[in-house]
């Protein structure tokens, strides 16, 4: 293979690379229930536009010291699409999604996959999953935004890009943007000697402060106490299940938060730290004084600047990550509510999604013994993953046909074995869990504590 043929990936993409444990691959899975769907349909779908995105046509190499991205000149796209007769009930699906979650990605070809049940009970489901590698969560959102109209009639108009070396190009502006952002905010620059003395010296008080309070800053990042030992921090099985719930209505959420003074993102999380409290298995006494953390990730793109982030429409990864702590020790839902509300005001002006996204693209330069003290740094912080994602108000469709629902599950990195996922779209919204066998063997069980707290909320409020 030509040089010309591959180029070195950026750090923030390999880095789920690096970070990958066998028993916790970094894959990203996507369930759509599509209405209608046929093999043929998809298959077009398949070949024009979705390998419109070059990467997809792409696998990761690596070459000592570094992973390359290097495209695969046999690539078929017939390769990554399976066609799934079963006329699939909803139990059956659960446990078909599930299998499919441990299904390992061949390295020798680019590493996603599609599967179509076009007969499954109550319409087609499309599932896909892909290395974290190529994209996040909102790279990903962003394919499908363009991909799938709002009118069954429409043809996408604008898709795909390019996959070209951008590695100098992001080295050189991220270095100009840290030093940017470190002058800024320690503000070390000498007073000009025109400056009067008195003022000076007040320049000279600001900068000492800056500089103290970003290194506390940092420092209350890197002595986050770490999560109480629990029913959720066992070593893993390596065996992952999945389950989601019913689509709720949005507006059962927005009344919530609107007569609490909350955020919907509030009341999705008091859910999850209700979900989660008898899951841990620890004593009243042992839950008052316990300590526990949802890692949750943060879209960072509005702070960096052009060169760094992926411009519209193309793949990559740009998010950091936040510890939030849950309050399952609150003794009602309301008080469950009103301290992850507390919480999260303190994070919104965090540097820590910032801070977590440039630790994490460290990983692939350093020597493999030194990637897991990096990755115990973060996710030692944490017994689960829980992430947001808002779709479309509206309905979207894929090739002609309405898509009813959209579901994700997130990739639990180190020894984290819970995933979250809450997901509106159409004006509805789903909870969906992954987790390994060791650290819940029932996860319905846990959606079903999800949708109680919101009974709960919807009564108390």
């Amino acid at each position: 293979m030509s040089q010309e043929q591959s180029h070195l990936m950026l750090p923030s993409d390999s880095a789920w690379l690096a970070l990958e444990q066998p028993d916790n691959p970094m894959t990203i899975t996507v369930m759509l229930r599509v209405e209608g769907l046929t093999a043929a349909r998809f298959r077009e779908f398949l070949n024009v536009y979705w390998v419109a995105w070059e990467r997809f046509r792409y696998r990761p190499v690596w070459r000592t010291p570094a992973w390359y991205w290097q495209e695969d000149r046999t690539f078929n796209p017939a390769r990554h699409l399976d066609v799934i007769q079963d006329p699939f009930d909803q139990a059956q699906l659960k446990r078909w999604v599930s299998t499919r979650l441990n299904d390992p990605l061949p390295f020798y070809r680019p590493l996603w996959k599609f599967w179509l049940a076009p007969h499954a009970e109550g319409g087609a489901v499309l599932l896909l999953r892909i290395h974290h590698c190529y994209a996040d969560g909102l790279s990903l959102l962003g394919v499908f935004d363009q991909l799938c109209p709002s009118s069954p009639r429409q043809y996408p108009a604008l898709y795909g890009a390019p996959e070209v070396p951008k590695l100098g190009q992001w080295t050189e502006t991220a270095q100009q943007w840290l030093s940017s952002m470190l002058t800024q905010l320690a503000n070390t620059e000498m007073p000009r000697a025109s400056v009067s003395t008195g003022s000076a010296h007040k320049q000279v008080g600001k900068a000492v402060q800056s500089g103290a309070r970003l290194v506390h800053k940092i420092s209350e990042f890197l002595i986050e106490e770490e999560d109480t030992p629990s029913d959720l921090k066992q070593p893993l099985l390596g065996h992952r299940s999945c389950s989601w719930s019913a689509p709720v209505e949005l507006e059962r959420f927005r009344k919530i938060a609107k007569s609490t003074h909350t955020t919907i993102n509030d009341v999705l999380l008091a859910c999850v730290a209700a979900a989660v409290r008898p899951k841990l298995g620890l004593t009243q006494e042992q839950l008052n004084d316990a300590v526990m953390h949802a890692a949750v990730p943060v879209d960072i793109r509005v702070q960096l600047p052009k060169g760094i982030k992926p411009d519209d429409g193309e793949l990559g990864n740009c998010f950091g990550t936040v510890f939030v702590p849950l309050p399952v020790d609150g003794e009602s839902a309301l008080e469950r509510l009103f301290r992850v509300k507390h919480e999260t005001r303190k994070l919104k002006k965090s540097i820590q999604p910032g801070l977590a996204w440039g630790l994490t693209a460290c990983a692939p330069l350093l020597p493999e013994v030194g990637r897991k003290p990096l990755a115990d740094l973060f996710f030692r912080k944490a017994s689960a993953v829980v992430s947001n994602v808002r779709g479309t108000p509206e309905t979207r469709y894929l090739a002609g046909c309405a898509i009813k629902e959209q579901m994700f599950w997130v990739p639990q990195a180190g020894d984290i074995g819970l995933g979250v996922s809450i997901v509106s779209y159409a004006d509805q919204v789903q909870f969906g869990v992954v987790a390994d066998k060791a650290v819940l063997a029932a996860p319905d069980e846990f959606l079903d504590d999800c949708l109680s707290e919101l009974e709960q909320l919807a009564g108390e409020s």
